[in-house]
């Protein structure tokens, strides 16, 4: 009864309880605290949660056996690579803690003061078991996010007109606030340093600098660059693969898979883009002039449905738009291609994803943690499925870059060894 009075009279008492029980994987003791206590507290120090105390007291010593030392949040060593020599017994052990402490809330995506979340850290230490523990979690998590903030857009239209535009903007902060790492993870650089989120509003009005092989925007944001190109002409190559096909592409940008699709000698190309700094490029580029070529100035918010409304339909269609959240990606696959692809069409985009939350709040400022972009790959194919496609993805190295690649960008928005390529196809 005293030590249950200090308990609650000490709150970092109970912190240290939960962490220590997490990483000595003792599950009984955990459960009780987690009666009181939540699955997300933090070490001031190191600012492990219960998750990432559980997988580093599984860390592998250079020997192969599990090093059990300081497991309330420092890690010893940096061990590489696949290290399946951890004892069964530790690991099954530490599974069933870390389910515990999911189902009692614990968020896949808190991070610590390496700036790691604990899939972060258990791919680093090579423990694949506990990897795919948090991958499934973070779909988990994601996909029920993804539902909720649909049924609350459903509530918000059954009400008063007046009362409809307050329930929107209450919906859009609670599903800001609600959301893991909206402002912890998203908005870190590389450095940890926090950096505003762009939106596609401002963006839009920003200016842009054409530099050679990038174009950023007023910010310094890195809208598309060149070692995009090996990706893109793969892509293009997928998705028209003989000439004198039906082609949209949204999104022109530097123009580097327009110039894939327009060699491909397509019988009519549509290219859809909004930056008026972009279509005064094209114009100087010479694009309004290409043969075949039909350029659509807008957003394609507004201007995709005029298409539809004509009864245009393509071959191939590719979507690549930038500062926009996930949601628009979504709304295009789900809502928009039925009427635009016609059969035996595919369609493609570039997969970004990876740094937000489901509602992922850029395309293009996301690929900077291998697990956001496992897990919103997995959430993205279920979300393609539903939509009625069949995806194959296809696995591209991306060559190391040097940091002179990336001086004068505001945010490095890729930092991933391989990019997952989507094409996708009507099911049946």
């Amino acid at each position: 009864m005293e030590a249950e009075t200090a308990q609650e009279a000490d709150p970092d008492i109970q912190v240290q309880l939960i962490l220590l029980a997490a990483s000595s994987h003792n599950i009984e003791p955990l459960r009780t605290l987690l009666r009181t206590g939540s699955a997300s507290v933090q070490d001031p120090e190191t600012g492990f949660t219960p998750l990432h105390a559980a997988i580093a007291a599984c860390e592998p010593s250079p020997n192969g056996a599990v090093d059990r030392e300081d497991r309330n949040g420092h890690v010893n060593g940096t061990a590489n690579g696949d290290h399946s020599s951890t004892a069964g017994s530790d690991v099954e052990a530490a599974a069933k803690t870390m389910r515990l402490l999911l189902q009692n809330g614990a968020i896949w995506n808190d991070v610590d003061k390496n700036n790691e979340t604990p899939g972060c850290l258990a791919l680093r230490l090579g423990l694949k078991e506990f990897y795919e523990i948090m991958v499934d979690a973070g779909v988990r998590a994601e996909m029920l996010l993804n539902r909720l903030d649909e049924y609350e857009q459903l509530a918000g239209n059954d009400d008063e007109e007046d009362e409809e535009q307050g329930s929107d903007e209450e919906t859009k902060k609670d599903g800001e606030e609600d959301t893991p790492s909206n402002d912890r993870q998203q908005d870190l650089n590389d450095n940890g340093e926090d950096t505003p989120e762009i939106s596609n509003e401002d963006y839009l009005q920003s200016s842009l600098r054409f530099q050679d092989g990038r174009i950023l925007d007023s910010a310094g944001n890195g809208v598309m660059m060149a070692w995009e190109t090996d990706l893109m002409k793969r892509s293009a190559d997928l998705l028209v693969p003989r000439p004198g096909l039906r082609i949209l592409n949204i999104g022109h940008g530097m123009g580097i898979i327009d110039t894939f699709f327009h060699h491909k000698s397509p019988s009519a190309h549509h290219i859809l883009e909004a930056h008026t700094g972009v279509l005064e490029r094209m114009r100087k580029d010479g694009w309004y002039d290409k043969p075949n070529v039909t350029v659509h100035e807008g957003r394609w918010q507004d201007v995709v449905p005029k298409i539809i409304d004509q009864g245009i339909l393509f071959d191939a269609i590719y979507f690549d738009t930038f500062a926009e959240d996930y949601k628009a990606l979504r709304d295009f696959f789900s809502d928009c291609i039925i009427g635009l692809l016609d059969d035996g069409g595919r369609f493609g985009f570039f997969n970004g994803l990876g740094a937000g939350k489901i509602a992922l709040e850029l395309t293009r400022d996301g690929a900077d943690r291998q697990i956001c972009y496992d897990v919103y790959g997995k959430v993205l194919e279920m979300d393609l499925f539903e939509a009625g496609f069949d995806t194959e993805w296809d696995t591209i190295k991306v060559p190391e870059m040097e940091k002179e690649e990336w001086e004068g960008v505001r945010r490095r928005y890729w930092s991933l060894r391989e990019y997952k390529l989507p094409t996708c196809e009507f099911i049946g």
